[in-house]
């Protein structure tokens, strides 16, 4: 249920934050020029919304206990 709530909210656009654990935030991206890899082929990168996480303070510390 929680995950469900998360995903809802940040369809909306929406910041989520769970204190002591970190934040979800939803950050958009302009179209840019990128290259395909396979054939060296020039190409356009739409823009798009990408979800981006920032561990808490607490969280980072635990880890690198």
């Amino acid at each position: 249920a929680t995950m469900d709530i998360i995903k809802e909210e940040l369809g909306k656009g929406n910041t989520v934050k769970i204190s002591g654990f970190g934040k979800w935030t939803v950050k958009s991206k302009n179209e840019r020029k990128g290259r395909n890899p396979q054939t060296g082929e020039s190409m356009a990168i739409k823009a798009r919304n990408v979800v981006t996480f920032k561990p808490s303070t607490i969280l980072r510390d635990k880890l690198n206990d």
